[in-house]
């Protein structure tokens, strides 16, 4: 029997006009067997009788958006997902704090510039770690710094249980900022010198987003554990992260890229032209970004969970996550989108594009405190550009920097930026007590444009071979 063969051409006035194409005019397009791959999905006699079944043409974009995973190696995935999983782990461990600092406030009676000093205080150890775990990775290997900035910042959250006074979470809090900025900071390099250079940003983008997933994490711990069994209990199981270590250890090797006996350049070349221009505007563009960040995330859980006099929306704990958790799925999308989109399109546009999209809903979240269905709305928008734009950071700094001191100015330059930023958890813990929680997290928003412009100091990166 004859089945009528649509020409090519027929086709792509098809997709040009938004119409949809069978599976078999989609093969005869992609240059494909249709009773093969993604869409033989009960095999090949269902795909003989449903040639003729239509795709969505949104679909078929979407297929060919992802004919990159067939590219990967299992070892590159397995790099990867260590990466990712660290840095989930690490963001689920760093927030439980802001998730508690209600209950912590009330049982020590904590100020608001106090309760913010303790994440100023982790935010300058985490700069000091994540500068020392850049230069260690340069020379003793990426996946040793990763495996041991993962048992830092797991021990000492778990210690936070055990804490009696103001001093003692001080303590604890500066150590587990070590391991923050060390995970960063190996972990970052490892999967840049990993991943082919065209699908870098996606790769960065896919790691970065375990830090929403964490968030999420964090936000169903403190609502499953915090009501019933106070705070001590949700910082003991900051433990198990440690766990992730023993498959790391025999799973994920080094890059090719690095090697123990690669002859080591000298720290001074960071100093010197041309790379001294990129060390000095990387780190006053970390300075600003960050500032924003630290500025705005670590009170947002507060600001939805304060009374309403003072500047909060009132919610509690509980009902706040219902607020957290699209606020972080929209932050989940935002990571993967601006992977995709700097891949495309390069670095620099599409970082000032989220740069000045997070100014903007900052602004407006900051003055909605009595509006808690625009808040639940702006939510995801906050998220998506309050976070996408941190996928910038790991791919840029590694395609700027020469392989043997890579580790070294990226680990220099972000966390150099952590340094100013650590003022903002207690200068917006400052201003809360005075101006209210809304207002305060307004200011962010100067932050976040005034960094943004910056990258325009800085090369387009996109494409650029690791060696």
């Amino acid at each position: 029997m004859y089945v009528y063969k649509p020409m090519a051409s027929e086709i792509v006035i098809k997709m040009m006009t938004g119409q949809n194409i069978t599976v078999m005019e989609l093969c005869l397009r992609e240059g494909k067997r249709h009773d093969k791959g993604p869409f033989a999905l009960r095999g090949r006699d269902y795909c003989r009788q449903s040639h003729d079944a239509t795709v969505s043409v949104l679909f078929m974009a979407y297929i060919r958006k992802l004919s990159f995973l067939h590219e990967i190696t299992p070892a590159q995935w397995r790099t990867l997902l260590a990466a990712m999983l660290g840095w989930m782990l690490d963001a689920m461990d760093v927030m439980l704090y802001s998730f508690a600092l209600v209950s912590i406030q009330q049982e020590f009676s904590l100020s608001g510039t106090q309760s913010g000093l303790l994440t100023t205080a982790m935010l300058f150890s985490a700069a000091i770690g994540g500068t020392l775990a850049g230069y260690l990775a340069d020379r003793v290997g990426r996946t040793k710094v990763l495996m041991g900035s993962i048992l830092t910042y797991s021990l000492f959250t778990a210690a936070i249980a055990t804490a009696s006074s103001f001093e003692q979470l001080l303590f604890w809090r500066v150590l587990v900022g070590f391991g923050l900025g060390a995970e960063w900071s190996a972990g970052t390099v490892l999967v840049a010198e990993s991943w082919p250079s065209k699908h870098r940003g996606k790769a960065i983008a896919i790691t970065q987003s375990g830090w929403a997933i964490g968030y999420i994490l964090a936000s169903l711990l403190a609502a499953a554990i915090l009501p019933t069994y106070g705070w001590r209990p949700l910082f003991a199981i900051g433990i198990l992260p440690a766990l992730l270590t023993l498959w790391i250890r025999r799973a994920v090797p080094e890059p090719k890229s690095w090697s123990p006996s690669a002859p080591r350049q000298p720290l001074g070349i960071l100093f010197r032209p041309p790379l001294y221009r990129y060390v000095v505007v990387s780190i006053s563009m970390a300075s600003l970004i960050l500032f924003a960040y630290w500025g705005l995330f670590t009170w947002v859980p507060a600001y939805l969970a304060s009374p309403i006099e003072k500047g909060g929306a009132g919610l509690s704990v509980v009902r706040s996550t219902g607020f957290i958790i699209p606020m972080q799925l929209g932050a989940l999308a935002g990571y993967l989108s601006f992977g995709f989109l700097s891949d495309r399109f390069g670095r620099r546009p599409v970082f000032v594009g989220f740069l000045l999209g997070a100014a903007v809903v900052t602004y407006l979240y900051g003055g909605l405190a009595q509006s808690p269905g625009l808040l639940l709305a702006l939510g995801p928008l906050v998220g998506f550009f309050g976070h996408g734009y941190y996928s910038a950071f790991g791919a840029i700094l590694s395609e700027l920097f020469p392989s043997g001191v890579r580790a070294t100015a990226q680990g220099l330059c972000y966390n150099a930026g952590r340094v100013f930023s650590a003022m903002a958890p207690a200068g917006i813990g400052y201003l809360a007590d005075r101006q209210g929680i809304g207002a305060a997290l307004g200011v962010t928003a100067g932050f976040f444009a005034l960094g943004g412009l910056l990258i325009f100091g800085l090369p387009e990166t996109k494409g650029r071979d690791l060696t």
